[in-house]
């Protein structure tokens, strides 16, 4: 039977120790760990993300600052607020919700955050050094790292020799995900849309990270028997089945085929979207012990 890895467990298990230790950072440096999240406009998708993002760093123990600006702000005022929050010392994360409005360019606002406030992992310097394998001064993106805990949990510590198929190559999941798989010493395929045979591909994988932004694309039949499967992708569809006009949200893989085939798979809700935010916390302390020279 296949087993349910469960991302609200494991997070909720890292979040609780990160109660301790951010008590022990304020104890120490005389003020809270404090995470500023910017937001521009009123997406109600990403509006729900920052109020759950400064909820659960409230619950840490962490200061958390949101600054919420109208859709049509323009992109002097973003970088603006962004210097503003740079230069402040109290300041130990920065986080800007993506996507942002077509008037602003998305990459120079990354580019702008100080990289050791850069808790997302997106700046070239965060990439650089990921790429380069200096964890030591790496803040390293929040959904692949918590993808490697979640593949951790459903076959141990040692992946070493595991092969790995990435589908999607995005900057923010697929590219980061196959470097920390690499550094756990898995062989790392990335494969995406116009990959040939993409299922006969996947099908050699003993560990399968689906992150290509695609409802229900990998099939059950795309599956090696016993893989695990970390389904990144989080779409919402239509669910008539629910009654008219009703929605529901489901990943990149046909939960109900590939769970029986899978030894093991991530649901969506309540696989990867609860890591991702435990792992933004685990940044933000990250970042504050490192400005305060203390150990991580």
């Amino acid at each position: 039977m296949v087993r349910i890895i469960d991302g609200k467990a494991i997070a909720a298990r890292i979040t609780d120790q990160l109660v301790g230790q951010s008590k022990q950072f304020t104890d120490k440096s005389g003020a809270a760990p404090c995470l500023a999240v910017v937001l521009v406009g009123n997406d109600p998708a990403s509006s729900v993300y920052v109020r759950n993002k400064g909820k659960m760093a409230e619950k840490i123990g962490f200061r958390s600052i949101q600054k919420t600006v109208p859709a049509d702000t323009p992109e002097t005022d973003l970088i603006a607020i962004i210097e503003t929050l740079n230069n402040d010392p109290s300041v130990n994360g920065i986080l800007v919700q993506l996507p942002l409005p077509e008037q602003i360019d998305e990459t120079k606002v990354i580019e702008l955050i100080t990289p050791e406030k850069d808790v997302d992992g997106f700046h070239p310097i965060s990439v650089g050094r990921l790429n380069s394998g200096d964890f030591d001064k790496a803040l390293i993106p929040c959904t692949p790292a918590g993808s490697v805990i979640l593949a951790k949990d459903a076959l141990g510590d040692n992946l070493s020799g595991k092969h790995v198929v990435v589908v999607g190559r995005s900057n923010i999941v697929g590219k980061p995900a196959a470097q920390l798989f690499l550094a756990e010493h898995c062989t790392v395929t990335i494969a995406h849309s116009r990959t040939k045979d993409l299922p006969a591909l996947v099908k050699t994988a003993d560990i399968v990270v689906a992150a290509v932004g695609r409802p229900e694309m990998i099939k059950g039949d795309w599956i090696k028997p016993g893989a695990t499967i970390i389904d990144v992708g989080i779409n919402r569809v239509d669910a008539p089945e629910k009654g008219a006009g009703k929605t529901k949200l489901v990943g990149d893989v046909d939960f109900d085929e590939a769970s029986m085939v899978a030894g093991a798979i991530t649901p969506v809700p309540g696989g990867v979207g609860p890591m991702t935010i435990a792992m933004l916390m685990s940044n933000t302390l990250k970042a504050a012990k490192r400005q305060h020279g203390l150990a991580d």
